[in-house]
């Protein structure tokens, strides 16, 4: 039998298969069983109430999907007293992810969520800081750094940032992260990007850019990961682009100790159990015992990596 377990820190799970936030909803429980996941990921929420992005806010590409939802919330409070219950009779991990407008916000959010049935924060730092004109949190080494302190003097939960690709340097902000003391990481968010409607001329989504996700990203995503992983001593959780076991033991080779999988669940409910016994298979064919072996295995050739521009 193939071991699939895996350790994020403290976390340990069956294994290393989870929804991107915001991705997954209590429904598939109608679909598989949960407790097949390595951990949930529940959609990213507020403390307070939002309604989200004008619509439209969805747009196809060439295997992509363009989003601009705007993290719509009901509330922390929602999520402590309607949300959380639907989980608890799971024994797979839950991670709340989380999203605040200041780094004051984010430490309180993350206190309030310190309860039974937690087990780890995901902070979404892809958000805008009302403090420094709305430039994202993310995008700054500092600003990261000061929500990952917030959150670790707020909490005794491992804390998860989720890292944003539209970063001048990704890893500065790692590192700036793990400084702090973050557990973890999740690399990355999606891209920003844009589309245009050549027959209204008008942009495709009402916000104009949105986060680029799904396929087409992934050779991106695994060499963020990458440089991620190699600069850290952290575990990294890869995402951007899974939908299949290939997709996920590339990650997993690049260095990350576990994946999550999002925009392939639109596509198809089942698209993470199927990832699950993919890997199953994949380790049995070759003789893998135990799927953590994996992690950082990537075989590099023996000629110097030169760097095209």
């Amino acid at each position: 039998m193939v071991d699939l377990s895996v350790d994020i820190g403290s976390v340990s799970l069956a294994n290393p298969v989870m929804p991107a936030s915001g991705t997954f909803a209590e429904g598939l429980a109608d679909v598989f069983d949960l407790n097949r996941l390595g951990a949930i990921v529940t959609k990213t929420i507020t403390d307070d109430v939002r309604e989200g992005n004008p619509p439209p806010r969805i747009a196809e590409c060439r295997d992509a999907t363009l989003f601009s939802i705007g993290i719509p919330s009901k509330g922390g409070d929602y999520y402590l007293n309607e949300t959380l219950p639907l989980y608890k009779p799971y024994k797979t991990p839950l991670v709340a992810s989380i999203s605040a407008n200041s780094v004051e916000e984010f430490g309180a959010l993350a206190r309030k969520l310190t309860v039974d049935g937690v087990t780890a924060i995901e902070a979404n730092v892809s958000c805008p800081n009302l403090k420094k004109d709305g430039k994202a949190f993310g995008m700054d080494p500092d600003a990261t750094f000061q929500v990952v302190r917030a959150m670790k003097n707020s909490t005794h939960l491992p804390v998860w940032p989720k890292m944003t690709p539209n970063a001048g340097n990704v890893v500065e902000v790692a590192l700036a992260a793990q400084s702090a003391g973050a557990d973890a990481l999740v690399v990355s968010n999606a891209i920003l990007a844009m589309a245009i409607d050549v027959t209204t001329w008008k942009p495709k989504l009402a916000n104009l850019m949105g986060g680029l996700t799904g396929p087409a990203t992934k050779p991106i995503m695994l060499r963020i990961a990458y440089q991620c992983a190699q600069a850290v001593s952290i575990p990294v959780i890869g995402c951007g682009g899974i939908s299949t076991a290939d997709d996920a033991i590339e990650f997993l080779l690049a260095g990350c100790s576990a994946i999550q999988v999002g925009t392939a669940n639109f596509l198809s409910p089942n698209a993470m159990p199927n990832v699950v016994d993919g890997l199953v298979a994949y380790c049995e064919q070759r003789g893998i015992a135990r799927l953590r072996d994996l992690i950082g295995a990537v075989q590099m050739y023996d000629a110097p990596v030169v760097c095209i521009p």
